[in-house]
């Protein structure tokens, strides 16, 4: 029977209770782990410029700022290492990402987007909530025996993993096209908030940046508990523990967001310099021009390729000239217009063509189509796939859709 006044008390009693108080840390683990062989090298160190002086030597179980507990470690980077931790304050999980000292540009530039972006004006925009921003920014005090420099540290919602990891798990199996048009929707309206409200470039579109919300919470208590009880083997070197990186093993994913802005631009309408991953780098930025936002859509443009195709539409190497990327280019999108080429601050393009914009590189340009080159769709699905990825694929960037424009595409918004 519905008892109000039991009912009433109950809710004086929750009104009444006020915040928690900080939960003390979790004492640590007393199973052994195995001991991995000190001549091996694992995780961040087989990265090529690997120094153990510029990774701090972080401990599971040591508590960060008074507050943030180890519990595991979730990855690496090139530039920082991630972990998860409790938040003893809040009483939640989080993921602390520590820079290593060789990020102190990327890290600098990923603080001043964070403040900048904060101190826009609050907005309902679902773009924003596509945007995966911390909750906390922290040094790691100076320590002499580690480093003469403190070490930068960001505190995020846990992730459970990046697109890249879904089609790296996948093993040659594609993505589904729901799930594919999912994402890619998702990453428009992080990019219509981020171009038109923030009037920010984030220049660095790419799979590993986008990743996928955590649903599934009962994942990291099931992760805490694994560490616990069986936790990874570990390598001892010197007074410093190097960890394998555990993922986290959920069931349930919520929306993607759009992750990592150490290559962040914003204040101007134009930049010049080299950005993007090079397989995703659009052709003003190889040929030395001035560039804005709509580098973000073309890379758009060949991430969603590589995702949908299951293969890389410009497959390059870095090396002293981008003559096959460009004759590559030129095969798929016919030969540009010489008054593009001649926006050029660098004189790159006079290596691939003469001043009426004919092709004079030493590479052979190749028979190659998009028609040819997609090979899951047929009929009218395909055209429309086509026509969605040759919005974003064009050689002027002033042709290319804009982010707003995309999501009203009919492949896009097709069942």
């Amino acid at each position: 029977m519905f008892n109000a006044r039991h009912l009433v008390s109950r809710l004086r009693a929750f009104t009444q209770r006020g915040p928690r108080s900080p939960s003390p840390p979790r004492p640590l683990s007393t199973v052994n782990p195995s001991i991995i062989n000190s001549n091996i090298p694992i995780e961040e160190e087989r990265l090529p410029w690997y120094d153990s002086r510029d990774f701090y030597p972080v401990r599971v179980g040591q508590v960060f700022k008074s507050r943030y507990q180890v519990v595991g470690k979730l990855g690496y980077g090139g530039y920082s290492t991630v972990w998860l931790c409790r938040d003893l304050m809040e009483h939640c999980y989080v993921a602390v990402k520590v820079f290593s000292q060789l990020s102190t540009e990327p890290i600098q530039r990923e603080l001043e987007a964070f403040r900048y972006l904060n101190n826009l004006a609050k907005t309902d925009d679902f773009g924003r909530q596509c945007i995966r921003t911390p909750l906390d920014q922290f040094e790691l005090p100076v320590d002499p025996a580690i480093s003469s420099q403190p070490f930068q540290c960001l505190v995020f919602e846990p992730a459970a993993k990046s697109i890249w990891d879904v089609r790296e798990k996948a093993r040659g199996d594609l993505l589904p096209e729901n799930v594919v048009k999912a994402v890619v929707r998702h990453v428009l309206f992080a990019l219509v908030y981020l171009h038109q409200e923030a009037k920010m470039v984030h220049t660095d579109i790419q799979e590993q940046n986008i990743l996928l919300s955590m649903m599934d919470f009962e994942a990291l208590r099931a992760y805490e508990d694994s560490e616990r009880t069986n936790p990874l083997p570990q390598k001892v070197v010197g007074n410093r523990n190097i960890y394998l990186s555990r993922a986290i093993d959920c069931e349930a994913y919520g929306h993607p967001v759009l992750s990592d802005f150490g290559e962040a631009r914003f204040g101007r309408a134009k930049y010049t310099g080299a950005i993007q991953p090079i397989p995703y780098r659009a052709p003003e930025v190889i040929l030395g021009m001035p560039w804005d936002e709509k580098v973000d859509i073309w890379s758009l443009g060949t991430m969603i390729w590589d995702m949908f195709q299951g293969t890389r539409l410009f497959e390059t190497a870095a090396g002293p000239d981008s003559r096959q990327h460009i004759a590559h280019m030129v095969s798929l999108l016919g030969l540009p217009p010489a008054d593009f080429l001649r926006r050029s601050e660098t004189g790159e393009p006079w290596k691939y063509f003469d001043t009426r914009g004919h092709w004079t590189g030493t590479t052979t340009l190749s028979n190659d189509s998009l028609e040819l080159l997609e090979h899951r769709l047929e009929g009218e699905k395909k055209a429309q796939f086509l026509g969605f990825v040759r919005k974003m694929l064009k050689w002027i960037p002033e042709e290319r859709y804009t982010a707003y424009e995309l999501l009203d595409d009919p492949w896009l918004s097709s069942s």
